[in-house]
């Protein structure tokens, strides 16, 4: 069946979308006996992020504790949706989302400030598969059990859903079958294990995977780079522009490479800082979207 998500999923709407965002946030925040007094920073986490490693987290929130001036606290989940969807009803200050979701809901969203890695603020989406494998052209994979990160995710999902499209393909007929890890890492375990036979995953990732858990993804390989593509952003919702709050954490994020604390965070990551960027950044994703929602 083709893949569903709150973006890939003809049937679910906007308004859908954002009565699911304000649901959800009530049931949250009903959880964690949060009132309409709670002056408490609330910053979004997806599996674009890149690490649930204890001491960067705790280090991610005292630097913005610190330079926001007030309590922090790291919201994460399971699922993009689930963050998009409290970001764009304002139940969250900001998040670290991806680019799709971006591109669908840049109405509702301001960019904050977009991550820089190697002197940019790109990266790209792979295609790998088991480092043994004899494979050298992408159509190759025709009948893989594929694994993807999220339905939601540009590098995790709709690069090669795009890529199929431009050849007159979907991936529920190029692809024995799907499924999701929900976390870009699982797409490198998955394949590394034979639990998948192919993957889509966040270059960066992979690459900075590399770097710390190399025995693991050495057992893959690359069979496809993307283009360079905007990497993902810190967004806050428009609701929420007037919030001095949203303008010390651009500055806390751009300030990042000058701050000792900063730095710390910014070496877990293996990124140089966040950047301002224009929305036009993302207008190639945006063009996927549009190639995936033509060909059906």
């Amino acid at each position: 069946m083709p893949e569903r998500g709150i973006l890939g999923s003809r049937s679910t709407t906007r308004r859908e979308v954002l009565t699911l965002g304000v649901g959800a946030a009530a049931y949250a925040m009903s959880r964690s006996g949060a009132s309409a007094q709670d002056n408490t920073f609330r910053f979004g986490l997806t599996p674009v992020f890149l690490s649930n490693d204890l001491e960067l987290l705790k280090l991610l929130r005292d630097y913005l504790s610190s330079a926001i001036g007030g309590s922090v606290e790291l919201v994460t989940r399971r699922t993009y949706q689930e963050i998009t969807a409290l970001l764009v009803a304002g139940q969250l200050h900001g998040a670290w989302i991806c680019g799709y979701p971006y591109v669908q809901f840049k109405a509702d969203l301001d960019l904050v400030a977009t991550p820089s890695w190697h002197g940019k603020p790109l990266y790209q989406s792979y295609l790998i598969t088991s480092a043994g494998r004899e494979i050298a052209d992408w159509r190759e994979l025709r009948g893989d059990i594929h694994a993807f990160s999220d339905p939601d995710s540009n590098s995790g999902s709709l690069v090669t859903r795009a890529l199929l499209a431009e050849n007159g393909l979907q991936s529920h007929s190029f692809f024995s079958r799907t499924f999701y890890t929900y976390g870009h890492r699982n797409v490198i375990r998955a394949v590394a294990s034979g639990l998948a036979q192919s993957g889509s995953v966040d270059g960066y990732v992979w690459e900075v995977m590399l770097e710390i858990e190399p025995r693991l993804v050495e057992q893959t390989k690359i069979v496809r780079r993307s283009e360079w593509l905007g990497f993902p952003p810190i967004a806050a919702p428009k609701s929420l522009a007037g919030d001095p709050r949203v303008a010390s954490l651009r500055n806390a994020l751009i300030s990042m490479p000058k701050d000792v604390d900063g730095r710390k965070v910014l070496a877990l990551l293996r990124l140089d800082g966040f950047v301002k960027t224009d929305p036009g950044l993302f207008d190639a994703i945006a063009a996927k979207v549009e190639t995936v929602r033509r060909f059906g």
